[in-house]
């Protein structure tokens, strides 16, 4: 006798779905016969017809046949290749919905990965931007050919093709501009463009970014080899279409691989560096630089670290994984101490260029990792009160929290883009640390993606307070 629990979701089978929630990925998720099926592009509240387009064992994915009851959130996406291309996928989205299921996000995320009373915690509403648009500093495009045409782009949504866009409407218009002229020029001068599958030609992808403040742009070209053709017609043609270039630089990455930038950087003309303002901080960028994205958001998301940080001019903070040093110098003038690391060498070069330009003489930063470099500074007796850290997406490394949990920092400053490594580590750190708030902050509008700021104290000290 077949009961309900094991009538499973056959492959391209349709069936009707009540979509209850957004998954941390920005798909729809529902429940059919017990089984959780995820399914793109579809909103809470919807009633949906459906078609299962793959199944695993714990769940299905499936496609949009037909929407029955729509949600009064759904809105029409301004990009012509929103569909294809993955890139943001909550264009169709309501921009105030977007920052409340955001929240949600982190809520789903914290009931599935710790052992924690979610409604006794305080997770604040997500900050969000006045114009929600237009608000990506850098852009990177894989480059391809078709017919002779230049493209350049992302890759399809589970998928190697090349989707072309002309304006993507995320992204700063300057580097929008530059981009399309870059292509441009590729094409005119007929410079061989990089093949995956035969792993022939020059050109891999179009790195451009700008300094939101300060107007400057640079242009990277990703190539395959250090040589190439017309290299010197290039950089003109460059100078003469984008005269507000101020640095045109080539990355050389042979490896087969998805990261894109390879090891060796060479200047072709220009300055190495662009020049970007945060607050009254200034920044120098060099091409292999992590930067935040979304310069706007990244001041509130500063204030919000300085907020938590709570500091009297008495703490010695480490900022860890502190890239061209932005969160350690936002900190600064109210720090008796900072030190941080990371592990690219260019970016501790260009922090300690950035606290020397800023006069500040309270900093300390070295190349490594925070699980290898602290230790050594305990054992000399240099203990940090405030820790803040900004880790990838996979959170931090398992080193790293024994790390923290055995060093006993008063208060941690988690500052999250993944709500699940994020759960995951503060349960891993709630044997002696406690949760005081999480602040989300959405630095990627019309994306599912949700950056956290989370201020979490020693149990002792919460329990002194």
């Amino acid at each position: 006798m077949k009961t309900e629990q094991n009538i499973k979701i056959q492959l391209n089978q349709t069936f009707p779905l009540t979509i209850k929630r957004l998954g941390i990925n920005g798909e729809g998720v529902g429940y059919f016969k017990r089984q959780v099926v995820f399914v793109p592009g579809a909103l809470p509240g919807e009633e949906v017809v459906v078609q299962a387009t793959q199944i695993n064992p714990k769940f299905a994915e499936a496609k949009i046949k037909k929407i029955r009851i729509k949600s009064p959130h759904r809105v029409k996406p301004v990009c012509p290749v929103y569909d294809q291309c993955g890139g943001c996928q909550l264009q169709h989205l309501q921009y105030d919905q977007q920052l409340m299921e955001k929240r949600d996000i982190v809520i789903q995320s914290l009931e599935r990965h710790t052992k924690m009373d979610v409604n006794k915690l305080n997770i604040r509403e997500t900050i969000g931007m006045e114009d929600p648009w237009g608000y990506r500093n850098k852009s990177s495009f894989q480059v391809g050919q078709k017919d002779g045409k230049v493209l350049a782009g992302l890759y399809g949504l589970n998928s190697h093709q090349l989707i072309d866009i002309e304006q993507c409407a995320v992204q700063h218009s300057q580097t929008n501009e530059a981009t399309a002229r870059v292509k441009r020029i590729l094409e005119d001068l007929n410079i061989p463009i990089y093949n995956e599958k035969t792993r022939k030609g020059i050109v891999r992808t179009i790195v451009t970014r700008v300094g939101v403040q300060t107007g400057e742009l640079q242009v990277v070209l990703i190539t395959s080899q250090k040589e190439f053709p017309k290299k010197e017609l290039f950089i003109s043609e460059i100078q003469k279409r984008l005269p507000n270039v101020k640095s045109i630089v080539q990355n050389i990455n042979g490896q087969k691989t998805s990261l894109i930038f390879g090891e060796e950087t060479v200047a072709l003309a220009g300055s190495e560096v662009i020049q970007e303002t945060l607050g009254d901080l200034q920044f120098e960028l060099s091409a292999r630089t992590f930067f935040q994205l979304n310069p706007t958001q990244t001041v509130k998301l500063y204030n919000e670290v300085k907020k938590a940080a709570g500091l009297t001019g008495a703490e010695k903070v480490l900022d860890a994984y502190c890239g061209v040093g932005t969160i350690g110098l936002w900190l600064a003038e109210q720090a008796k101490e900072i030190r941080g690391m990371d592990v690219i060498p260019e970016s501790i070069e260009d922090a300690k260029k950035n606290a020397k330009w800023h006069g500040f003489t309270n900093t300390k930063y070295v190349p490594g990792k925070v699980e290898e470099v602290l230790p050594k500074w305990v054992k000399k007796g240099w203990k940090p009160d405030v820790m803040v850290v900004d880790p990838p997406r996979t959170g931090l490394d398992n080193q790293l929290l024994q790390t923290i949990l055995q060093v006993k920092p008063e208060k941690l400053i988690y500052v999250s883009c993944n709500p699940s490594t994020l759960a995951k580590d503060i349960q891993t750190l709630s044997s002696e640390y406690e949760v005081k708030y999480i602040q989300p902050v959405d630095m990627f509008p019309q994306t599912a993606h949700v950056e956290c700021v989370s201020q979490i104290v020693l149990k002792e000290e919460a329990d002194s307070r």
